[in-house]
C-alpha cells in the first residue's frame, strides 16, 4: 500500500470545503501512485464539520477509512500544541471526531491544548499521533521535552520543508527521531492536488485499520519514497496557491 500520511484536501484553513476539489485531489493522489492517504486537515480549519458531513454522503466508511471508489481514506487532523509544534493524529471516525469536540475550547492561538494532555486522549481514544514537519522554523516540535516526544509514534518527514530546507532536511528529522527513539514516516504536507506524490510510504501489504498501520510502522515495515519530482510538484502548488491568492478569487491562509 502507499499512503501518504499528511495531506489537506481544502486549499487552505479559510476556504469551503467542497466535494468537488476533493475528488480532484483523490485522482490527483491516485495517477501518481497512491491508494490510500491520512486526511490530516487543519483541527481549526473553517467548519470542519462539513468535511465528514459530505464524506458520509457521497461515500462508505468502513472498518477505519472511507472507501472512495476504492481509494482508502484514513480520517485525521493536524492538531496546533501550547508552545508550538503540530501533531498529526490519525484513527477511527468517531475517535477523530471525539477528540475534535474536546479540542473546541483550544481552537484560538492563546489556547492550544497542552502537548501532554493531547497525549492523554490520544492514548484514551487510541489514535496514531505523528509529529509533523519537527524542524520547520516557524513552528518547531523541539522545544517540547524528550519525554513527551518519545509518546509519538513517528516524526513526519515533511515535503514542504524538504522544497525549503533542501536534502540536508532528510537527515535532519533521521538523525531526531533516532535521538528520541522513534521511526520516520512521509507525508506531503499538500494542500494542493499537484504536490500529492512528491513524497509517500510504501506498506509491505494493503491494510484497513489504523491498528495495522501504527503496527506497520513501529516494526518497520515500510520504505520511503521521494519523488525525483519534488521540487517541481511542491513549487507547482505554491504558485498555484499565490496566484489564486493574488487573484482575490479565493482568501488563502
Amino acid at each position: 500500500m502507499k499512503i501518504d500520511l499528511h495531506s489537506h484536501i481544502k486549499l487552505s484553513k479559510k476556504t469551503e470545503f467542497t466535494i468537488e476539489y476533493f475528488q480532484e485531489s483523490i485522482q490527483e493522489a491516485r495517477l501518481n501512485g497512491l491508494n490510500a492517504i491520512a486526511m490530516t486537515e487543519h483541527f481549526n480549519t473553517h467548519r470542519f464539520y462539513d468535511i465528514y458531513e459530505q464524506l458520509d454522503r457521497h461515500y462508505t466508511y468502513k472498518e477505519d477509512y472511507y472507501d472512495v471508489e476504492g481509494f482508502k481514506l484514513f480520517p485525521g487532523m493536524e492538531v496546533d500544541v501550547k508552545f508550538g509544534g503540530h501533531i498529526l493524529v490519525i484513527g477511527m471516525r468517531a475517535s477523530v471526531l471525539e477528540l475534535r469536540s474536546r479540542l473546541e475550547p483550544h481552537t484560538k492561538a492563546d489556547a492550544f491544548v497542552p502537548f501532554e494532555q493531547l497525549l492523554d486522549w490520544c492514548d484514551e481514544l487510541s489514535l496514531l499521533r505523528i509529529g509533523a514537519h519537527p524542524h520547520r522554523e516557524s513552528n518547531p516540535l523541539t522545544q517540547h521535552d524528550d519525554s513527551l516526544l518519545r509518546r509519538l509514534d513517528a516524526f513526519d518527514l515533511n515535503a514542504k520543508d524538504m522544497y525549503t530546507y533542501g536534502p540536508d532536511m532528510k537527515n535532519a528529522v533521521a538523525d531526531l527521531a533516532h535521538a528520541i527513539g522513534i521511526p520516520v514516516v512521509a507525508g506531503s504536507d499538500t494542500h494542493h492536488p499537484l504536490q500529492f506524490g512528491s513524497i509517500m510510504n510504501q506498506f509491505d501489504h494493503d491494510y484497513n485499520t489504523v491498528a495495522e498501520l501504527a503496527a506497520c510502522i513501529k516494526e518497520g515495515r515500510y520504505h520511503i519514497k521521494v519523488s525525483p519530482c519534488l521540487e517541481t510538484k511542491v513549487k507547482a502548488a505554491t504558485w498555484v496557491k499565490k496566484i489564486l491568492k493574488q487573484s482575490g478569487n479565493v482568501i488563502v491562509k
